[in-house]
This record gives C-alpha cells, sequence and structure tokens, in this order.
C-alpha cells in the first residue's frame, strides 16, 4: 500500500527573518539549489541533488523550506521543488536578486 505524502510546512511572509534567509543562502549547496531554482519554474529534488547523498539534501531542503525560501510539494512519488520570489521579494525587496547576482559574478 502506498502511502500519501504529507504536506510539507512553509512558513508564512509574516514569518520571514532575514537571518534565517541569510543562514539558508550562506550554504554554498543550498546557495546552488536557490540559483538553480531562479532559472526553471521548479525542479525535482533528484534534479537538484548534484549528486550529494539524499539524508544530506534533505537537510538542505528542510533548512530552505524553513527560511521561506522554497516549495517543496509532492507530485506523486516525486517532491518537486520551486522558489518563493514573489514572497522574498515582498518581505526583502532586491535581497534575492543581489545574492544571486553576486553569487553568478564569483562563478
Amino acid at each position: 500500500m502506498i502511502r500519501p505524502m504529507r504536506p510539507f510546512k512553509h512558513p508564512p511572509i509574516s514569518d520571514f527573518s532575514l537571518e534565517r534567509v541569510l543562514y539558508a543562502l550562506s550554504d554554498p549547496v543550498r546557495l546552488e539549489v536557490v540559483q538553480r531554482l531562479s532559472e526553471v519554474e521548479e525542479a525535482s529534488c533528484g534534479e537538484l541533488d548534484g549528486g550529494r547523498p539524499k539524508s544530506s539534501m534533505s537537510h538542505h531542503f528542510r533548512v530552505l523550506r524553513d527560511a521561506g525560501l522554497v516549495c517543496t510539494k509532492g507530485v506523486g512519488t516525486t517532491h518537486m521543488n520551486s522558489l518563493r520570489r514573489r514572497e522574498l521579494d515582498e518581505r526583502f525587496p532586491g535581497l534575492l536578486a543581489a545574492i544571486l547576482a553576486q553569487h553568478g559574478r564569483q562563478q
């Protein structure tokens, strides 16, 4: 018997904190995930893991969700992720664009 996926918890925009967002983006793996999600509408965890272990990536996706950066939903047996860009831009105008632009210059 296949169990339905438990829905993920995502903080409301009012709970976004600058400290959590910056902490989440301070890790190179998480910054890479956000960069890749900024280029597509949504992607599966497998498309974003870069060959890293599933257990490690589960932690990174949780940190990104808890900070409000990423929305994860279950589609069949796959977790699909999207960037919460509109909400982030509403809460912290220009922050994500500045961070992603700087990250792009450093690569």
